[in-house]
């Protein structure tokens, strides 16, 4: 009877063993998906893509950002057949360090995610490694004496808002710690001259009667690296204090050149047509009456 017990414990341990294995499904070594490559953070005024190398064929990427603060793992672009992934949306406190890893794994309901494998990306710091895009002009003007001229910069606009829905500019998030630097010269001269503003306004003292071509760049001054963004495209004012943009101007003289072509093409269309009115009227017989 001992006996006949031992081997049914025996058997219910192997029933119970076999049902764990199948419960748990495919074990964690035997699945090998290959990993993210190259992981790569593009950020431009706080708007941050994540790419990678490694096109999926029989498995699929998600991405999962952590706060190193909170310590919290938070999935993004879930099971994906793309190798980039927006991440913007979980990186709202600028000022924290975020780690990120990419999972290789497949839909399933019996392989736990703790069992894919994963690739590891650096970490980002949005306030210190974003790229501040390129600054443009709203406008200029002088002003009645034609003693200053103010500018208006463009602020670059960020992807997050305030509490009441407006656009928050990326001047708004860096604050005092964001600087406009414009370059400034007269229109028939090459020696060049800076004024800096943490405002979107900038006014520098001018000549009567000249005019004056400037551009403007953002500079994060805390920064040790990316601290400039590109240049601005420069622009021009006329000597008489009124908005020249170079754009403009080629507009204007390029309406010109058609202007003038098309009263070329008119004459001459003209001036034919009355030669060969006189051409046929001389070979036209005579009649007697």
């Amino acid at each position: 009877m001992a006996g006949f017990m031992h081997r049914m414990f025996y058997l219910h341990f192997l029933i119970l063993l076999c049902a764990v294995f199948c419960w748990q499904g495919t074990p964690a070594q035997e699945i090998n998906f290959p990993t993210a490559k190259n992981i790569t953070w593009k950020s431009t005024n706080f708007k941050t893509i994540l790419e990678w190398d490694g096109k999926p064929t029989n498995f699929t990427y998600t991405v999962e950002i952590r706060n190193q603060f909170d310590g919290i793992w938070k999935r993004k672009c879930n099971y994906i057949n793309k190798t980039e992934c927006d991440v913007t949306d979980l990186l709202k406190d600028v000022n924290a360090t975020y780690d990120v890893r990419i999972i290789s794994e497949v839909r399933s309901d019996e392989i736990l995610t703790e069992e894919f494998p994963y690739a590891d990306g650096p970490s980002f710091k949005p306030y210190e490694q974003t790229i501040i895009g390129r600054p443009s002009f709203e406008s200029y003007d002088f002003n009645e004496g034609h003693t200053q001229l103010k500018i208006v910069i463009k602020d670059p606009i960020s992807p997050y808002r305030f509490e009441n829905k407006t656009i928050k500019t990326v001047r708004d998030i860096f604050g005092t710690d964001f600087r406009y630097t414009l370059f400034y010269r007269k229109a028939d001269s090459t020696g060049r001259k800076e004024a800096y503003s943490s405002t979107n306004e900038i006014v520098i003292s001018t000549s009567k009667g000249e005019g004056y071509c400037f551009f403007v760049r953002a500079t994060i001054p805390s920064r040790k690296t990316e601290r400039s963004s590109q240049d601005s495209d420069e622009k021009c004012t006329s000597s008489v204090g009124s908005e020249l943009d170079l754009t403009i101007l080629v507009a204007v003289v390029a309406s010109l050149v058609l202007v003038i072509v098309i009263i070329i093409l008119l004459v001459t269309l003209c001036v034919c047509r009355k030669k060969k009115e006189n051409k046929t009227k001389e070979t036209e017989p005579l009649h007697d009456f």
